[in-house]
């Protein structure tokens, strides 16, 4: 392989993350193919999708950011682990397999922390939650896969035309925003340009292999961040959406806004990644100017 034209496929990639991904490597020069989950429907398809790729890049999992349901509950650990059975069964049938393969997770794996006291990837424990437990699944069932992938937590994942910022910003362009929860939670983002860069770097770096936090170094307490947003939209920030009725809104997915996730990017910063946007005022600033 050479750092120039990778033959890359993006499984799950047709949401916010995926396409921005494909739009920044193809710019980079890379042939990029993204599938949905019609890429799932049966071994032999997906097997022929895989062979001889330069990189696979595993996406596919069901939306964490909404009401848990009986039903979405279901959804998110199936859409994460029997995908990935399917796939761990393709990989085994390719005659030429990828040659790396990046799979995704999320910092919710961590136990809570506040943002005096972030954790890296050094920490090997697990949150006692369903988000916890989720992402310990989620990961276990990532490193069944051959060759064994690299695996990159995200942060929330901000951008203009997807994510959580998205869905913030109706509210906030009203004047309506405030603290969640009480606000003290810590907050750990990275603005999507950062993310896509960042995997580019990882793509261009072989050695690079394990657990790698893809999120900004500077966490910020929700009260803190919403501030910021607020700030940079010149609208008040005052009204607080207090956790019972979070609650009432996304039932038991509702911990994904109150789970305190201070983490910092240790190993991306050693292998010498440089965030463009380490800090929110600014990420927040280009992504609205």
């Amino acid at each position: 392989m050479t750092t120039e034209g990778y033959n890359i496929l993006i499984l799950g990639g047709t949401g916010f993350v995926g396409r921005h991904l494909q739009a920044y490597w193809q710019k980079a020069g890379h042939s990029v193919e993204v599938m949905g989950r019609e890429a799932f429907s049966d071994v032999a398809g997906l097997t022929a999708l895989l062979e001889q790729r330069d990189l696979l890049v595993m996406l596919a999992g069901a939306n964490v950011g909404q009401r848990w349901t009986a039903k979405h509950k279901q959804a998110l650990w199936e859409s994460r682990l029997q995908t990935n059975a399917l796939l761990a069964e393709a990989l085994a049938a390719c005659e030429v397999p990828p040659a790396r393969i990046f799979s995704a997770s999320a910092i919710g794996i961590y136990p809570q922390s506040d943002c005096a006291h972030p954790l890296d990837e050094t920490c090997e424990a697990v949150d006692d939650s369903e988000l916890g437990r989720l992402g310990a699944a989620w990961e276990a069932a990532s490193r069944a896969l051959v060759p064994e992938p690299l695996i990159f937590r995200f942060g929330v994942v901000l951008g203009r035309d997807g994510g959580a910022l998205a869905k913030m910003l109706p509210a906030f362009r009203l004047g309506l925003g405030g603290p969640v929860a009480g606000g003290k939670q810590c907050f750990s983002w990275v603005h999507i340009d950062d993310l896509c860069a960042a995997m580019l770097f990882a793509l261009e770096r072989p050695q690079m292999q394990g657990v790698y936090n893809l999120c900004a170094p500077q966490p910020l307490s929700n009260a803190e961040f919403g501030r910021t947003l607020a700030n940079v939209l010149n609208r008040p920030f005052w009204l607080p959406l207090p956790a019972w009725q979070l609650r009432l809104l996304f039932g038991e997915g509702a911990q994904v806004l109150t789970h305190s996730a201070a983490v910092i990017p240790t190993r991306l910063q050693q292998a010498g990644f440089v965030f463009r946007y380490p800090a929110a005022k600014a990420a927040l600033a280009d992504l609205l100017g």
